[in-house]
């Protein structure tokens, strides 16, 4: 997977780009990463990328002939590639963990981050989507860009050890993951579930899918309104709502 981003702090990809899983893909090879400074495509003496806006109005818009010449040297640099071009947005759609698995997939991504109070409009000709990281205001796209490929690339082949790692993430199953242990058994009195010790993985798959559903019922019951439970899991949850004492 090829990833490009377009940024005015290059230099704040360093570190988080180069460290723990998105690191060791870069190093595998299976992740190329490279961060560009759309400043450097100003066509001023100046580098401005910035100006008033037409009509007035508070702070200053980045301007489109920057990030239109930085686009066409990814582009030109790799004309074979299909691009999936990234504009985060305060407007945009939200981030999810579908989103990161549909970004998965691509074989090209790229990120423009915006800066200072928006965006000239013709700039959102050349992109495919629009996204935000949620529903509050940070300084640039820097931060969510990086916390939206670090969500992405982790779910390409081979870049986690375990592959199904990915798979039983909380928001991945439409659930909160359920509650895992390790040694020792016990621990200032505190046991971990006889259940997990005793070897029958029947019994523990059934524990684990009700400890999720249990979870998710007192911590964002908002999540089951999404999916379609299976009997087995509506009789579950009405044992879970027994047991907590609620309806």
């Amino acid at each position: 997977m090829r990833i490009d981003v377009l940024t005015l702090f290059p230099r704040m990809f360093e570190g988080p780009m180069g460290e723990s899983i998105i690191g060791k893909a870069r190093e595998k090879g299976l992740l190329e990463l490279n961060v560009s400074n759309f400043r450097d495509f100003s066509d001023n003496k100046h580098q401005n990328v910035d100006d008033y806006p037409y009509g007035g109005g508070a702070g200053m818009l980045l301007k489109v002939q920057p990030v239109y010449d930085n686009l066409q040297k990814i582009e030109a640099a790799s004309p074979e590639t299909k691009k999936r071009v990234v504009l985060l947005d305060p407007a945009g759609k939200p981030f999810n963990q579908a989103m990161a698995e549909e970004f998965s997939k691509e074989e090209h991504l790229v990120f423009i981050c915006g800066h200072y109070e928006g965006y000239d409009e013709r700039i959102r000709s050349l992109v495919t989507d629009e996204v935000s990281l949620g529903d509050y205001v940070l300084t640039g796209g820097e931060l969510g860009a990086m916390v939206m490929i670090d969500a992405t690339v982790r779910l390409r082949p081979e870049v986690l050890g375990n592959k199904l790692s990915a798979q039983t993430d909380s928001h991945s199953t439409g659930l909160l993951e359920h509650p895992q242990y390790t040694r020792p058994a016990i621990f200032n009195g505190m046991e971990v579930p006889a259940v997990l010790m005793n070897g029958n993985h029947r019994l523990i798959e059934a524990w684990q899918l009700k400890e999720s559903l249990r979870r998710t019922y007192l911590r964002r019951p908002d999540m089951l309104e999404k999916i379609e439970l299976t009997p087995e899991m509506v009789k579950m949850l009405e044992e879970i709502k027994q047991e907590s004492g609620s309806e």
